[in-house]
């Protein structure tokens, strides 16, 4: 099956995990993306490949910053309907406490779309999500 294929297949579907399956890095890292109803709930399980401080044990910033990124992409394309990944512009990340090895947790959230650009904001928390160890602000460029 094509890629085109794949992507046309889980959007229609909902489930993107043929998708992250296509997507390496999504793949290395372990992202998992979870529907509950209509709402898009992004995994990254405990990984000792994704330690970055092995005295905490911790995550490594890149990893946590790569998973906050490709979720909010496959979360565009889930809201947007589209079956092209989006290109991004900007991404900004504020890190707020150590990403422990643990089940860490992205919810995405669509704040503006325009003609060619879309701005989504991702929170990441591990233990409750009052308690977020990064958010993110993210632009990508709608092709």
């Amino acid at each position: 099956m094509s890629r085109r294929d794949t992507m046309h297949k889980a959007l229609e579907q909902g489930d993107l995990s043929a998708l992250v399956e296509r997507i390496p890095y999504a793949k290395m890292i372990g992202l998992v993306c979870e529907r509950f109803g209509d709402d898009l709930i992004f995994r990254l399980p405990p990984q000792e490949s994704n330690v970055g401080n092995p005295i905490l044990p911790a995550i490594h910033g890149g990893v946590i910053g790569g998973f906050m990124e490709l979720s909010a992409a496959l979360y565009l394309m889930r809201s947007q309907d589209t079956p092209k990944l989006p290109r991004i512009v900007d991404f900004s990340i504020d890190y707020l406490r150590a990403g422990l090895l643990r089940e860490t947790y992205a919810e995405c959230r669509l704040t503006r779309q325009g003609n060619r650009v879309a701005n989504v904001m991702v929170t990441a928390w591990q233990k409750s999500r009052l308690e977020p160890i990064a958010t993110a602000r993210a632009h990508f460029l709608m092709a």
